[in-house]
């Protein structure tokens, strides 16, 4: 999710050895000492809505993230995202998730650092457009700079039933699978993200990125999109669950 304040200089990449220890979150509950929930400010302008922590929910290990007509500051729609308070850095990230459907919609699953942190601005996005659910965008941003998109089919549609996506961060390469199934490569070293990242999940629209999301109309009745697992496994380290892309890199 790429419009967060770029470049700061004079990080060295052995940051990029750091590294969380792995993860998997079943969401039986919101553990505060890995989550932490945004709560009254929004990533800038492009954003229609205020993140909420009251459209942050949990119900029978199902993580619910709301958007919804709601007033706050200067913004008239509410949404929500949680984040890790730890960085996390080479190793598998995963996540399972039926997105949001609707035209200037973005559901998110990526990793990020940047100035807020007082580090250099590299990600690694999955970027659900409600625009067009048969399909989901890759792209990775190093140093502020992006440009590697590329849109990949998700059978079914991302908004028709619960999908797993996973990309798996190394030094010398980034891979990501749909299902399981390797649907792209990038070895770029300028596409390459070196320093440690947070993990977000979020729901958020823009009626000012027309282009790229597609023209915004307020829903009649509240969106959503649902998160059912998230984890990471360290490099090197065993797979977690049976279904694990980790598994296969054993």
């Amino acid at each position: 999710m790429a419009f967060m304040i770029c470049l700061i200089p004079g990080f060295s990449v052995a940051h990029a050895q750091e590294t969380g220890k792995s993860f998997v979150e079943n969401f039986a509950s919101l553990n505060k000492k890995r989550w932490y929930v945004s709560d009254g400010w929004s990533n800038g302008a492009h954003q229609n809505c205020t993140w909420s922590a009251g459209q942050v929910n949990l119900k029978d290990g199902t993580l619910t993230l709301g958007f919804a007509p709601q007033k706050t500051k200067d913004r008239d729609y509410a949404c929500g995202e949680i984040q890790t308070n730890e960085r996390f850095s080479y190793g598998t990230y995963e996540v399972r998730i039926k997105a949001a459907a609707g035209s200037g919609f973005n559901t998110s699953f990526f990793s990020y650092i940047g100035p807020a942190q007082k580090q250099p601005w590299d990600e690694i996005d999955f970027e659900f457009l409600g625009k067009d659910p048969s399909k989901v965008q890759l792209n990775s941003y190093v140093n502020g700079k992006g440009g590697h998109e590329k849109l990949v089919a998700v059978p079914g549609g991302a908004n028709s039933g619960y999908n797993d996506f996973a990309f798996v961060w190394e030094k010398d390469s980034l891979r990501y699978y749909v299902n399981g199934k390797l649907v792209h490569t990038v070895t770029d070293p300028a596409a390459l993200p070196t320093h440690p990242q947070k993990i977000y999940l979020s729901l958020w629209a823009s009626d000012k990125m027309k282009s790229w999301l597609g023209t915004f109309n307020s829903p009649g009745e509240p969106v959503s999109a649902e998160f059912r697992r998230v984890a990471f496994t360290a490099l090197g380290e065993h797979c977690q669950f049976p279904e694990s892309v980790a598994c296969s890199l054993d």
